[in-house]
């Protein structure tokens, strides 16, 4: 009984994704190589237990520290933005659950990571393995001073939003290199944005509205009022 349960549900699981991989065709995501890489990541691995059933919905979802997992629609998007393929290593700015990190993992050579709460991190490097995702390296740090030991970035993705786009990070970018992140100081009124470095500077393109947590500096302080320090 128990066995055919758990068959029913993973039936389900499945019906509900390609309805989402569907809905991400309508609303314009095109990269079959986007859409295959979100067909292999689970998702569902990625929530709490609570919210399971609701992870191929196209819904941001809580995962605790205050932070969500983006919906869909919106992973969908920025890594169709990034313009990747298997040479580039990729800078994430907020790991977060690890779900947006997965799915660049499979379209590009490495993805470098940051997470700026620990326990956040821990999970998302649990999930990584469990996945046999071995082109994921993750750092506990403050995302706003990026990765220095892995600059110039081929392609820069931002999980959460600022009022400006670090300078570190848009000076951090390699010739041809593209940078995809929202800005916006509230929460209702972000814009999300992809910048190419060229030889002669940068260019901005603005590709819609979006609803993202903020970009905090620093490290979260621990109990006793002391800072988390970087590993």
């Amino acid at each position: 009984m128990a066995s055919d349960a758990a068959s029913l549900g993973e039936t389900a699981l499945v019906q509900k994704k390609l309805r989402l991989l569907m809905e991400l065709r309508r609303a314009g995501i095109s990269d079959t190589r986007v859409l295959g890489a979100i067909e292999k990541t689970p998702r569902e691995k990625f929530v709490p237990p609570a919210f399971e059933d609701q992870a191929y919905e196209n819904l941001a979802l809580p995962i605790g520290q205050g932070q969500t997992v983006s919906q869909p629609y919106v992973v969908a998007l920025m890594t169709e933005k990034l313009e990747l393929d298997e040479r580039h290593n990729a800078l994430e700015i907020g790991t977060g659950s690890g779900y947006q990190t997965a799915v660049l993992a499979r379209l590009c050579r490495r993805v470098f990571s940051v997470e700026r709460h620990r326990g956040l991190l821990a999970d998302a490097e649990r999930r990584f393995g469990e996945l046999r995702l071995r082109n994921i390296v993750c750092r506990l740090g403050d995302g706003t001073k990026g990765w220095p030991e892995q600059a110039p970035y081929d392609r820069v993705i931002i999980t959460a939003a600022a009022p400006e786009v670090p300078p570190t990070l848009i000076g951090g970018l390699a010739q041809g290199g593209i940078l995809v992140a929202p800005v916006g100081d509230d929460h209702r009124d972000q814009q999300l944005l992809r910048i190419r470095r060229h030889e002669q500077g940068f260019s901005t393109e603005d590709l819609g509205l979006v609803r993202f947590v903020p970009l905090v500096a620093g490290l979260p302080r621990r109990a006793g009022g002391q800072s988390s320090t970087k590993t």
